[in-house]
């Protein structure tokens, strides 16, 4: 099954956009490689803010980390020739979640962004990945950059 029709059999579908942004890009792509400026917790007309271990509980901070993945596909597919069956390997993933003073479980909120990532892409969706506690601009709940190869 092509990585687009797996994305549709789960229940998504990601379109191609614009990614200038004025002073930076959503995207850049060097050779094989595509990068990801941070995309946040907002897809569509959901947004999820507020700091995770307070506003925001795990599983909320984990489907937070799954909308952000959704803005980092979208910009994949945009540089990927529009599909991502273009895909060769998701190579990193680096995941910041907002959170409350003390809150440690950064990895758990960044496993919605994995655990989308495996199931769509398999073998190809297995990452390097980083997952800090930080304050995330605009108070989104999270914001995720990533490294994908391509064809």
């Amino acid at each position: 099954m092509s990585f687009e029709a797996k994305l549709k059999e789960m229940g998504y579908a990601v379109e191609t956009r614009d990614l200038n942004a004025g002073k930076l890009m959503h995207a850049v792509r060097t050779g094989n490689l595509i990068y990801t400026s941070g995309q946040v917790s907002a897809w569509g007309d959901k947004a999820i803010k507020g700091k995770v271990g307070a506003d925001v509980t795990i599983e909320q901070g984990y489907e937070a980390a799954q909308l952000a993945t959704l803005n980092c596909l979208s910009a994949i597919k945009t540089l990927a020739g529009g599909s991502l069956d273009n895909v060769v390997q998701i190579v990193k993933v680096f995941g910041m979640v907002n959170v409350a003073p003390n809150f440690d479980q950064t990895p758990d909120v960044i496993h919605g962004c994995s655990d989308m990532l495996l199931e769509l892409f398999g073998e190809a969706g297995k990452h390097a990945r980083s997952a800090i506690g930080l304050t995330v601009p605009v108070n989104f709940a999270v914001e995720i950059e990533m490294i994908a190869e391509v064809k």
